[in-house]
């Protein structure tokens, strides 16, 4: 098990809130970070499109990854929700340890 990064767009800062509280309620996640005014350029249906959203840097583990990536596509209002998944190279002891403890994990392999 590993603590990993996901990245998620969101429309607006609102709707990034509200996903942001239900996966940190249901401990999916430990924290998510939402930076608000990110533009975003994207080909979509055969156009060029130049929105602002909101970007959500979540931070969760592989475990919670598959019921993570499910509750952002099922909650999401995109038809297309992005959600990338990073492995983390290194993560401080006592952070990894607060993420572990947030979604409910005790102990850290391997540390």
């Amino acid at each position: 098990m590993s603590v990993i990064i996901c990245l998620v767009t969101c429309p607006s800062q609102e709707v990034a809130g509200s996903l942001a509280k239900g996966i940190v309620d249901r401990q999916l996640a430990a924290c998510v970070n939402i930076l608000p005014g990110v533009q975003s350029i994207y080909r979509w249906q055969g156009s060029v499109c130049v929105e602002q959203e909101c970007l959500m840097i979540i931070k969760s583990t592989s475990e919670r990854q598959d019921d993570l990536k499910r509750a952002i596509l099922e909650e999401h209002p995109y038809e297309v929700p992005e959600f990338i998944a990073l492995d983390t190279l290194e993560v401080s002891g006592p952070y990894a340890q607060w993420i572990m403890d947030s979604v409910g994990h005790k102990g850290i392999p391997g540390c």
